[in-house]
């Protein structure tokens, strides 16, 4: 078994891209966001929840006609779905994806940086 790649044998060319600092940086990178964020949504989630379960009198008090303290946390559910999606997509724009397209070049065509 050879340890540089080659067409022949992609396998190892992927084991040295994954062995790099570079993807070992887009890595970190990647879980540096992701793992914030997905904590910070579970938390508000889990709050939402834990409100409408023992806080239903402070859900229900009354914003505007209809509209209530439980509906209005009920959307901004949504809100901060899209929102972190926005967040996650500029974020990848600008910090992720520029590394991994140079990772993938490499992978597919054995170059190096242009």
């Amino acid at each position: 078994m050879t340890t540089t790649g080659s067409a022949s044998n992609p396998g190892t060319t992927f084991q040295e891209i994954q062995a790099s600092g570079e993807f070992r940086e887009l890595r970190k990178r990647l879980r540096g966001f992701v793992f914030p964020m997905s904590a910070a949504f579970l938390i508000w989630y889990l709050l939402y929840v834990l409100l409408a379960a023992y806080a239903p009198e402070f859900m229900s008090i009354k914003l505007l006609g209809n509209i209530n303290v439980g509906l209005v946390i009920g959307l901004l559910q949504f809100v901060s779905t899209f929102l972190i999606t926005t967040v996650y997509v500029r974020y990848a724009n600008k910090h992720l994806d520029p590394g991994a397209e140079r990772l993938r070049r490499q992978l597919e065509g054995g170059e190096e940086d242009e």
